[in-house]
């Protein structure tokens, strides 16, 4: 079945982890196997061939370059021109991959519906460039709204303000605070160029705000449900209904510490834990079941977002292996055209909305 996949962290995983997307996964992880810079080398399950394997015809890809004070417990960039220079780097592979025939941006109605039709339509993909839309994951790579202008002209459609921690622009996960006035002026902005915004890692505070102010079109690329997995990370109910009535969709997450609660980054396994593909079914069942239909979920999958197969789902060798959902959810009494909803007519629905 077709995959549209909301979140994928393509350029952070080329660019900065040095990973080469086009060669097959495992040629990756062999070239990694003697690695120990970063906790999921020689464990990545994301790769060009195995997306089309995995018959993900369609991607949100990210830019993401955070920057961070001299305080910060977390990393990233020492400077927000410093962060602005890593996200036009990853433009530039961005671009490389389109001239290589790997991959193709997708910034029209048009070209969404026609790149659908193409892939549906061949006999084969192996050959065929994925689509990406591109979002920018915290937005504090912007030194001013200048940038904003730049990215929308190179691409940029879609924006999650925060990311972890402290932001320029919105606080985001594990940290809360209204939104600076350079937040509110950027949501403006967006709202004028007919932006998506990223609910996605808004802390509470600023969650509650940006859906005041934004009156554009809303989406989640990358969540999952608080009720089940206690975390300022995922949404509560009342949030979630708040998107709901913004007729938002929620993408499903595979990041294991957000699937099921009890996990210990750094010290809990999948084989652990037992965390399986059918986890997420709880998930997407919830907002189902808070929505009363099928409408408002999909995949959003944020796998090789700075981890692997150590914090993945233990049946997940591939991001080919998201096509064990479907049967998943027919197990569970789903139908063939929610199931589709889920895979890929959601995101593709919202859109037709958002650019009409």
């Amino acid at each position: 079945m077709f995959l549209f996949d909301a979140h994928l962290d393509l350029s952070m995983n080329a660019v900065e982890w040095n990973r080469d997307l086009t060669q097959e996964l495992y040629s990756i992880r062999e070239r990694e196997s003697n690695m120990t810079d970063k906790p999921d080398r020689g464990k990545g399950v994301v790769s060009f061939p195995e997306m089309r394997k995995g018959n993900i015809g369609i991607c949100v890809a990210t830019q993401i370059a955070r920057f961070v004070k001299p305080d910060s417990k977390i990393p990233g960039w020492h400077s927000q021109a410093q962060a602005w220079a890593q996200s036009q780097a990853q433009i530039a592979w961005y671009k490389a991959m389109e001239e290589a025939g790997e991959m193709t941006q997708i910034t029209t109605l048009d070209h969404l519906n026609s790149h659908l039709a193409m892939w549906q339509n061949a006999e084969s993909t192996a050959n065929l460039p994925m689509g990406y839309i591109l979002s920018l994951e915290g937005a504090d790579s912007f030194i001013s709204l200048k940038n904003l202008e730049i990215a929308y002209g190179y691409g940029l459609r879609a924006i999650g303000p925060a990311h972890y921690g402290p932001g320029i622009y919105a606080y985001g996960t594990d940290s809360d605070a209204p939104l600076s006035q350079k937040g509110k002026d950027l949501l403006r902005e967006m709202d004028n160029l007919n932006m998506i915004l990223d609910a996605t890692h808004l802390c509470d505070t600023a969650f509650w705000e940006a859906m005041d102010i934004y009156k554009g079109p809303v989406w989640a690329s990358h969540n999952l449900v608080r009720a089940i997995t206690p975390h300022n990370r995922q949404f509560s109910d009342e949030m979630i209904k708040t998107l709901l009535e913004r007729n938002a969709v929620i993408g499903m997450a595979f990041d294991a510490w957000m699937m099921i609660p009890g996990w210990v980054r750094g010290q809990s396994t999948p084989e652990s834990t037992g965390l399986k593909i059918e986890h997420i079914i709880r998930h997407i069942d919830h907002i189902c079941q808070l929505a009363g239909n099928a409408d408002h979920v999909g995949i959003g999958s944020d796998l090789d977002g700075a981890y692997g197969k150590e914090q993945s789902p233990g049946d997940l060798d591939s991001i080919a292996d998201l096509q064990t959902i479907p049967s998943l959810l027919s197990s569970r009494g789903y139908s063939v055209g929610d199931i589709e909803k889920i895979m890929w007519k959601n995101w593709v629905k919202f859109l037709n909305s958002a650019w009409a």
